[in-house]
């Protein structure tokens, strides 16, 4: 095993991070210093955690500047953009915290004459996040904030491409008055986190990820008796219907399918347009997609930057030249985009029509600018076609009828499901997802419940 984590830039190919693995010994201490940090913790009442909890999030905000840079150069995206996810990462915090008090206050149970009875919800314990580099600051959150309103301790293993990003955010929460060991980051190896989980000293996992690693984590925390939650991507699907703005359907559904580099779980992949508005739709999304500029991400005039890595970005170019020799056509030249080069990270945006789901593009996860188009002629063949997916994490109609849209909706395999709109996780709603796109649930109310347990009192007052 290599002694040490390295962050390559996609940016230029330089190293970018360097950090030392934590040795097991040093993970012993770090759990164990984690456990007593959160008895402490969780006597501290809800509104307690939340005075402190605000600093912490004020504190990181403030820091939005440097994080849209590092950003840039740890993934590549463009640093016009790395404030926004600041401002997710504080949204989705602040709503936690919001709802913490009546979500995580006792349950009462209908009067019994003689008898005292109610559920408290308690901490968990110790919470293991492991978080992905596409969106490492607003995946985390969606774990570690509902889990410390709730009275955990949370340790933090980042991806090794944004293992920055983990340090960032405990720095900053300790800083403005975290106490000391309640969170934690970790330099670890996928060996290291395993035994992490197989330790019996956490007690809940939060993975955002792979299909092949949420399977790891599941065998790595067989017998152990801890809770599991998994969200594990997605082929996200857009439904066109005859009645949709075409305009706008295409302006948002483009924003849908490249923001980020189409590296996003719940971004759009695959696009089933009703034939009476095929054409014009093709031509707007397009259009549209023309007017991205693809370069270094630090540059202010940068809007599509690089993926992750070269390996990234030759997958997608494989998914294409596959989709193309079966019968499909490119309509994007990749000359429009100069930054585009064969065996770097930088890869032009491209949209793909003429095609089935006999093609890779269509059924297996791209993580890339690139996009799929169907005709179809019917809600019914629309429905199907969505459907037809190993994964079900979000999925989107664009129409004018909300009735049409909840009745379709309702028959569509998936855990989000959107009306003219789509990549957007709002967190009053519960972030979750079906198939292989994963188990269990962050934010809303619902998303408490994993990050505590019930404890039952019963008490006989007469005698």
């Amino acid at each position: 095993m290599s002694e040490s984590l390295k962050t390559i830039s996609p940016v230029d190919g330089s190293l970018y991070v360097e950090r030392a693995y934590t040795s097991p010994g040093k993970i012993d201490e770090m759990l164990a210093a984690a456990r007593k940090a959160q008895q402490d913790w969780r006597q501290k009442s809800v509104s307690q955690r939340a005075a402190i909890l605000e600093k912490c999030v004020d504190n990181f905000v403030a820091k939005k500047d440097l994080i849209a840079e590092e950003l840039a150069w740890q993934m590549g995206r463009p640093i016009k953009f790395g404030a926004g996810e600041v401002g997710g990462f504080e949204e989705r915090a602040r709503y936690m915290m919001s709802i913490a008090e009546e979500t995580l206050a006792d349950i009462a149970t209908p009067q019994k004459e003689g008898f005292t009875r109610f559920i408290k919800r308690e901490p968990v314990g110790v919470v293991f996040t492991i978080a992905p580099w596409n969106f490492p600051y607003m995946t985390a959150v969606n774990s570690i904030v509902p889990a410390l309103m709730a009275g955990n301790a949370v340790i933090l293993k980042h991806a090794a491409q944004t293992h920055l990003c983990g340090e960032r955010m405990v720095e900053s929460f300790i800083e403005a008055g975290l106490p000391a060991d309640l969170f934690q980051v970790v330099v670890a190896s996928h060996k290291l986190a395993a035994d992490i989980i197989g330790s019996d000293k956490v007690d809940y996992v939060c993975f955002t990820g792979s299909v092949p690693a949420g399977k790891a984590i599941e065998t790595a925390a067989v017998g152990h008796f801890i809770g599991v939650g998994l969200e594990l991507g997605g082929k996200d699907p857009a439904y066109v219907r005859s009645d949709a703005d075409v305009a706008y359907s295409a302006e948002n559904l483009v924003d849908g399918a490249m923001f980020n580099s189409g590296q996003s779980c719940c971004g759009i992949e695959r696009i089933y347009v009703h034939d009476d508005v095929y054409d014009a739709f093709v031509e707007k999304f397009v259009e549209v997609v023309k007017g991205y500029k693809l370069g270094n991400p630090t540059d202010p005039e940068t809007t599509l930057g690089p993926l992750v890595n070269a390996s990234a970005a030759d997958f997608v170019r494989g998914q294409v030249a596959d989709a193309v020799k079966a019968g499909a056509k490119s309509l994007i030249d990749p000359k429009l985009f100069p930054a585009d080069k064969a065996g770097t990270a930088y890869l032009a945006p491209d949209v793909v029509v003429d095609v089935d789901h006999s093609m890779r593009i269509m059924t297996e996860e791209s993580f890339g600018p690139v996009v799929g188009i169907m005709k179809v002629s019917s809600d019914e063949e629309a429905i199907k076609l969505m459907n037809d997916s190993e994964f079900g994490l979000t999925a989107s109609v664009w129409t004018t009828d909300e009735a049409a849209a909840i009745r379709i909706g309702d028959q569509v395999e998936t855990g989000t499901w959107f009306m003219n709109r789509c990549d957007y996780l709002d967190p009053a709603l519960a972030w979750t997802g079906v198939k292989n796109s994963g188990r269990g649930c962050t934010l809303s109310a619902v998303g408490y419940e994993s990050l505590t347990r019930p404890k039952s009192y019963h008490l006989r007052t007469a005698i």
